[in-house]
């Protein structure tokens, strides 16, 4: 599956919120998102515009890793 285009740092957090992330702090321009479910989980967005393609592949990869399921399946759960 294709990765979306235009995606803001704050509509990306926004996303991941309803599969269980929270917004636990901020400094910057930079959200640190946490997971408390199956284990505990960080990831950094950037607030930015628009995520570069890289940096959004990267968070989704690393967010569907500690789920253990697909990027794919991940990319359809959020942005379907």
């Amino acid at each position: 599956m294709r990765l979306p285009r235009d995606v803001s740092g704050a509509d990306l957090a926004r996303r991941l919120s309803r599969i269980g992330y929270r917004i636990t702090r901020q400094t910057g321009s930079h959200m640190r998102l946490t997971i408390d479910a199956p284990t505990q989980h960080h990831v950094t967005v950037p607030k930015h515009d628009a995520l570069r393609l890289g940096t959004l592949s990267g968070i989704l990869e690393e967010v569907a890793a500690h789920l253990e399921i697909t990027r794919d399946d991940l990319i359809s759960r959020l942005f379907d």
